[in-house]
């Protein structure tokens, strides 16, 4: 169910956490930005959510968590959510397109648009590590030796020749064995690709990919 993402003032309070942000700091514009990006979304959260059962995390405090800590709304006395709360709402509202449509209500706010051209674009790219264990690195088709006892059943691969052509991630298919460079650590990654307009140097697309070494 879409949680409420009203803000309401508390019987007792230490201090205001908006007096905390100077008023001529640029977090406040940025803040209103997304604001205002999200409420356009309103009505693509809303049908995300059953209109039954208990109340999820707010969609927007989310995002907004994602973003940058002040941006989330909460008071001084709110509890921060679990972990793993957080974790599982976050993954059920990036399900879909939601993270590509934030991008493209923020850029149609006419504050970013002034700051946009179609003359000039540059690419950056970036190792994403994947949120899955080496450990958990395994042969396909389940040969090899059983895993160890214990969560994360724990083996010796010293001496093992471990591949993306033979073995793959039992916790992310998706996920790839790659090396930065030589001489550091082989990780699970993803590749991030970022689209920037050259004048400003705003984000304007996003996308990722397998770690192949190819931009």
């Amino acid at each position: 169910m879409h949680g409420n993402d009203a803000v309401f003032g508390s019987l007792f309070s230490y201090g205001d956490l908006q007096k905390r942000v100077r008023p001529a700091h640029p977090l406040r514009v940025i803040r209103g930005l997304i604001n205002s990006a999200l409420t356009d979304l309103s009505s693509a959260f809303d049908a995300l959510y059953s209109p039954f059962g208990r109340d999820s995390i707010p969609p927007e405090r989310l995002i907004r968590a994602l973003l940058f800590r002040r941006f989330v709304g909460l008071c001084l006395e709110d509890p921060v959510w679990d972990a793993a709360t957080f974790s599982k709402n976050r993954d059920h509202l990036f399900a879909g397109d939601v993270a590509l449509k934030s991008l493209a209500a923020l850029l149609a706010q006419p504050k970013v648009k002034i700051l946009l051209s179609s003359e000039y674009f540059s690419f950056d790219d970036t190792l994403l590590e994947a949120s899955a264990s080496t450990k958990r690195f395994r042969p396909k088709g389940g040969s090899g030796p059983p895993p160890g006892t214990g969560s994360n059943g724990e083996q010796n691969f010293h001496g093992q020749k471990r591949s993306n052509e033979t073995h793959a991630s039992t916790t992310d298919r998706d996920a790839r064995l790659y090396r930065k460079g030589r001489g550091t650590e082989a990780k699970l990654a993803f590749m991030g690709h970022g689209l920037m307009e050259s004048g400003n140097c705003p984000i304007i697309g996003a996308v990722a990919t397998h770690a192949s070494g190819a931009a």
